[in-house]
Parts: structure tokens; sequence; C-alpha cells
């Protein structure tokens, strides 16, 4: 059993961390300021110290620096977000064993304390799958939603390439869960007991993505047979992609995808929200790492592609809220569901995640209506149509210029159709269009029979 000191003035995030350790058999001291958590350290000698970089009253690094003066078999690990990650890696230069950006998945953490102990000859915890479920909730979801034929895809490519240790390069807009689909692939492996990283290559200067990367302590040698996402890997400056070019033709060379020892064993996944190919053409991206990053390449459609899992999707974010908060998942009504399947949701699944969020804290008697909804949700737009008896179609805003034309096209088939008396064949012929292309109009499936 070793001991801990947590410090974190997010009370929720404080209570979660430090149950986890305590399950996993651990001491645990668990502080909301600095002051205190400077006392615990000083009176309770720990192993290893959780930090979050932004407390009020004390600077985490200060801490670090305390901690490798005063505590130097004290191991420290820093909790940050996104956009601290650049201050996450000065305090791994300042004696730091590792940094967790949030949101992170509880389940890391413990695997990383291991490692943290491991080192410092300190017993490791008891494995994460022994500890109770009910502490190992997420502060992401790591879980793959939806029954459309595009995600089934996903699932089964998931599936296939799971302990396949080739890399593979994730694409799609932002918002449609490439991060989830990483973790998946992880879980989904041999590896799902070592740790996932997750690093965004956008979020820091070139000197310290370099460190982070090609360090003395870098991301790949910190993973230990895990693995690891660099996301946005389209940003990667081109000096560092010719550094990572000649990194991966030496891991390779030497050991093998995934196999040695643990200093070079990880599984690659890399996310673009842009075509690596056309950056490649537009000679923004080396093509040779290009090659070697999209071993499996794995294209996750944008959610108006899919607008079948909006309702899947909106049941597991309010039942992901409700454990948030200890509570019951709110309802909402068919007519609130309605607005959001019809949307055209530009930034995906996180801004379908902030807009149920936000219904929530607005519901009454639990109870998510449209009047719950951000208003450009059920806002619509009145567009003229001969289609509809009132003459007008209704689109929501956030709807596409291509919306509005195919919803134009449809109304001007249907009443050629009428002209027609349904003959399909004529109403084609007319239109000067294929009968084929008029059925994809139409939305129906070109090998049903036609109506002369």
């Amino acid at each position: 059993m070793a001991k801990l000191v947590i410090i974190d003035d997010e009370a929720a995030i404080l209570e979660l961390m430090t149950k986890l350790c305590k399950a996993a058999g651990h001491q645990v001291f668990g502080c909301t300021t600095g002051i205190d958590g400077i006392a615990a350290i000083r009176s309770n000698q720990p192993d290893l110290v959780i930090v979050d970089l932004r407390i009020g009253d004390v600077n985490g690094l200060d801490l670090v620096s305390m901690c490798r003066e005063q505590f130097p078999s004290t191991a420290v690990i820093m909790v940050t977000g996104h956009g601290s990650v650049e201050t996450a890696v000065e305090a791994m230069r300042l004696g730091a064993f590792d940094y967790l950006t949030k949101p992170f998945d509880l389940g890391d953490l413990i695997k990383t304390v291991n490692q943290a102990l491991q080192r410092n000859g300190v017993a490791a915890a008891t494995p994460a799958a022994a500890v109770p479920s009910t502490t190992l909730r997420s502060f992401t979801s790591s879980k793959l939603i939806g029954h459309s034929d595009a995600i089934q895809r996903i699932f089964e490519i998931v599936r296939r390439v799971a302990n396949n240790d080739s890399p593979v390069l994730l694409e799609g807009e932002f918002g449609v869960g490439k991060h989830m689909v990483a973790r998946a692939l992880h879980e989904a492996s041999r590896r799902s007991n070592a740790p996932y990283k997750e690093l965004q290559c956008s979020a820091m200067p070139e000197d310290a993505l370099e460190t982070e990367l090609f360090g003395p302590n870098a991301i790949f040698n910190r993973v230990s047979g895990g693995t690891i996402h660099l996301a946005e890997v389209n940003q990667l400056p081109a000096r560092i992609q010719a550094q990572f070019n000649t990194f991966l033709d030496e891991t390779q060379s030497k050991k093998g995808w995934g196999t040695g020892s643990s200093s070079a064993d990880f599984r690659l996944v890399v996310s673009s929200t842009i075509s690596l190919e056309e950056a490649v053409k537009a000679g923004k991206f080396r093509e040779d790492l290009f090659y070697k990053l999209s071993v499996v390449p794995l294209k996750i459609p944008p959610l108006r592609e899919r607008r079948v899992d909006v309702r899947p999707l909106v049941e597991h974010f309010l039942k992901d809220l409700a454990e948030r908060t200890d509570g019951k998942p709110k309802t909402i009504e068919p007519s609130a569901i309605e607005f959001l399947e019809k949307y055209n949701w530009p930034g995906n699944m996180s801004e379908l995640r902030n807009a149920i969020e936000r219904a929530c804290a607005f519901a009454e008697n639990d109870r998510v209506r449209p009047s719950d909804l951000p208003a450009k949700v059920t806002q619509q737009i009145e567009v003229p149509t001969p289609s509809t008896s009132e003459g007008i179609t209704k689109l929501p805003i956030g709807s596409t210029l291509d919306d509005f034309i195919k919803a134009q096209e449809r109304a001007f088939i249907q009443e050629t159709l009428k002209y027609n008396s349904g003959s399909r064949e004529k109403t084609a012929s007319m239109l000067g269009v294929s009968i084929a292309t008029l059925y994809r109009k139409m939305g129906l499936n070109v090998e049903r029979k036609t109506t002369s």
C-alpha cells in the first residue's frame, strides 16, 4: 500500500480520484487547496502526489519544484486541461513523472499511478479491472454509440484491427468522435490494461511538442505497452514531421511495431480533421510519413450523414449526465427529438452533447422540451415549395444550401410525377435524367420496379 496526496480544487473530481485510489488499496489524503496539500505532503511524506496545475492558492509548478527539492523520492503526476499542455510539459522538465489531460478516463489514472510507483520501487495498486465499477466513471465517454450502417462498419473494423499493431489513421470533421474510436481501439485490444495517452499536436508550441515527442521523458517512453493517440497530426510542423518519420523508421527497423523493450512498445493511432492525402498533394504533409501512418485508414462520417444515430446518442448523453450528478436520467419529449434529428450539427457529437447538457440545465420536472433546446436547433426557415398543403417546407437553421436544393428538387420531381400520372420513366425523360438518378433523388431503391 502506497501513500498518496491528491490536490484538486474541483471537489467532484477530487472525490472520484480519491475513491478510485482508495479502492485500489492505497492510503489517500485528498486536499482542495494548495496550502492543505503542502501540509499533507510535509506531514505524510507520500510516495506519490497528484496535483492539478491550476489550483486557486498555489501554482502547481511550484509544488512540483518543492517536491523535487524537499521530497526527491516522491513522484508527482500533473493534471491539466488541453490548453495547458505546454505548462504540463514544463512540469515534467521540473521533475514530474507524467501528466493527465482533462477530460480523462479514470481507468487511465490508476495505470499512470502504477507506473510512477513502480519506477520508485513501490508496490503497484490493484489492477483497474478489480476496482468497483461505481468508481470507474469517465469524464469523457469512450463508447461508440449508433445504429447507422456507417457506425456499424466502424464497429467491425475496430473489432478486426484491435490486436493488429499497425498504425491507424482516423479522419473526420471536428467533433465526430475520433478520440472515442481511438479509445475503443485501445480498450478492445490486448493493450487495454496498459496506459492510453492522447496528445493534441496543435495544443503546444513547436519546441514543447518536440520535447514531448522526442525528449528524455517522451510520451513514447511513458506509454509502456499501451496506446498513443496523436490528435491533429496534420498540424505537425515540417521539422517535426521529418523527425517523426525518422523515429518511426528507427523504431520499426529495430523492434517492429509493438515488440521489443517497453521503451518502444506502443500502438500508434493518429487523427486529422482534414484529408492527409489532400495535405500531401498540397505539399503540407510528408508523403513518406503519410504512408507510414495510414496503414489502416478509417473515415468517420459527420453526424448529419447518420441522423439515425442522434436518438441513441441523446439517450447516452442523458444517462451519462445523470451519472455525473448521481441523479436519475431526464426524459426527452418526442418533439424535441424531432428537432434534434433535423438539425445539421456542424459541430457533430460535441455540439450535440453540449446542446443536451444545456437542455438538462433548463429542463423542469426532469423532462426536456423543445423550448429547453438551443434556439438555433429549433428555429426554422420557411422555404416555398408546391409539395405541401401549405406551400412551404420548414428547414432548421443550420441546414446547408445542399439541403435547400434537395428540398426544391424533391418538390419539383413530385409535381412532374403528378403531371405524368405517376410514370417514373416519363418523368425521368422529361427532367433529362436517368431512371437511376430519379430514384436516388426520390430516396428510393434503384432495383424497385418502375410504374408506367
